[in-house]
């Protein structure tokens, strides 16, 4: 019999990381909506939030028992360290939401440096790759068309928001 400690540890990991992310980002859209922000395109965000539990919540029904690959956890381990980058980049200014605040530059530090949206491709990566590290294909590949569909758009929102005549700055 395959012992459940290790499925328990990885999906606790994961469960308990988004919700101590969960009220930081709330503190955050709180403090940037005080500062003159606005939320944009707040319709979709129920879904992202509802899609986003619904993937946790397959993966506890479904993974505990099943081999691990050693191979995909390694690799989302690299993924959750990319998603500590990211968040540190933005610091403050990171949200679930999307809020633009008047004035303020965008942040071009990190791997803003390389690419537009780094948290995006993060979360595309980690709604694939855990499911992979228990042999759930089918949950990788439903949650990854699932997210393509919201993050199609999330980032048309959220690049209409941001005005062409913003400058990148760290």
């Amino acid at each position: 019999m395959t012992p459940l400690w290790p499925h328990i540890a990885i999906l606790g990991f994961v469960t308990a990381q988004r919700l101590i992310e969960l009220p930081v980002a709330r503190a955050n859209t709180a403090r940037l909506l005080a500062n003159g922000g606005r939320e944009v395109a707040p319709g979709h965000y129920p879904f992202i939030v509802a899609m986003h539990a619904a993937w946790l919540a397959s993966l506890w029904v479904f993974a505990l028992g099943r081999p691990i690959n050693l191979g995909f956890l390694a690799l989302f381990g690299l993924i959750e360290l990319a998603r500590v980058w990211v968040l540190r980049s933005l610091g403050n200014r990171w949200t679930t939401r999307i809020i633009t605040v008047p004035g303020e530059q965008l942040v071009a530090r990190g791997p803003y440096k390389f690419v537009s949206h780094p948290n995006y491709l993060v979360v595309i990566a980690e709604l694939a790759v855990l499911p992979l590290v228990f042999g759930l294909w089918q949950i990788a590949l439903i949650f990854t068309a699932l997210n393509a569909a919201a993050l199609t758009v999330r980032i048309r929102a959220e690049n209409g928001a941001l005005s062409p005549s913003r400058r990148r700055k760290s």
